[in-house]
């Protein structure tokens, strides 16, 4: 793909993408010490200790470490407000465009259920829209106007969450 060169070459993402999954956990444990609620669904401790651990772990190695790894190897930083020399296809990004994003929500819905947290659970949509608003959208300007029509191609085959 042809590259058009910038003045700055980065996405215009403002703090690290990360603090947004953080501060959604935080939030939620506080709101759960202040208000508790329970559904009535209580889920014995090592069934959703196991099935929330293996959630976060498969999120974590599959859609975290995976594109991290993949990023470093083809010379790139996984910064989002770094320059981007090429568009990674291979491996999580042939299914979802943002796979270290969909990571951090599925990490939010595994440690929602690790502690049996609705507040967590029900915080997590908003999770995502903030993710999609504060760092998916500027990267995805920056890397339209950088790749042009090969990220729109790309943008129109794979879908941005799943």
């Amino acid at each position: 793909m042809a590259v058009k060169s910038e003045p700055r070459d980065g996405a215009t993402v403002r703090f690290p993408p990360p603090l947004i999954p953080l501060a959604t956990v935080v939030l939620g444990l506080g709101l759960d010490r202040l208000w508790p609620i329970h559904l009535g669904l209580d889920i014995p401790a090592p069934l959703r200790h196991w099935g929330g651990g293996l959630l976060v772990a498969g999120a974590v190695l599959g859609l975290g470490l995976w594109p991290v790894v993949m990023f470093r190897r083809s010379g790139q930083s996984e910064l989002p407000w770094t320059p981007t020399p090429s568009i990674v296809e291979r491996g999580p990004y042939r299914f979802t465009r943002n796979p270290m994003y969909l990571h951090m929500v599925l990490v939010c819905v595994g440690v929602a259920v690790i502690l049996s947290n609705v507040w967590i659970l029900a915080l997590t949509p908003l999770c995502a829209w903030a993710l999609q608003h504060f760092a998916i959208r500027p990267e995805e300007e920056y890397l339209e106007r950088k790749f042009g029509a090969g990220y729109l191609e790309y943008r129109h085959r794979v879908r941005r969450w799943l």
